[in-house]
């Protein structure tokens, strides 16, 4: 069971998710097919733990992203957003990855909480607001 988090903590995880809730809000008007975004954290290896997932619908559209230099900006704009409330992302590339719905319905059958732990061996944070 993981350990409770210390109010600064909260605080801290709370700051995160709004900071990634305008990420996420930006991309979905400016980014075909990004759907939405999560954040995994690890506070006792804080912030190197940190890890921002982002969300497409296919790998088609993944795969257009990249090569339209999208993803590269969404890695950008995370860091941006994150480094405005004071968390340093010092590696983008590797704290801000990417996935699709399609390869989760292929590979967990939807089951993101399943998928996201396996993946990076993390429980999902609780941060996934309606469409962001």
């Amino acid at each position: 069971m993981a350990k409770a988090q210390s109010k600064t903590q909260k605080r801290t995880d709370n700051n995160i998710r709004l900071a990634l809730i305008a990420v996420c809000e930006q991309s979905l008007k400016d980014i075909p097919g990004f759907k939405w975004l999560t954040h995994q954290v690890d506070f006792t290896n804080f912030p190197a733990s940190l890890l921002v997932t982002c969300i497409f619908e296919t790998q088609e559209q993944l795969t257009q992203a990249e090569q339209n230099l999208h993803t590269q900006q969404m890695q950008n704009n995370v860091q941006a957003k994150l480094f405005k409330i004071g968390v340093k992302v010092s590696s983008p590339k590797n704290q801000v990855v990417f996935d699709t719905e399609e390869a989760c319905t292929q590979e967990h059958e939807g089951d993101w909480k399943t998928r996201l732990a396996s993946k990076k061996g993390r429980a999902l944070a609780r941060n996934r607001p309606n469409g962001c």
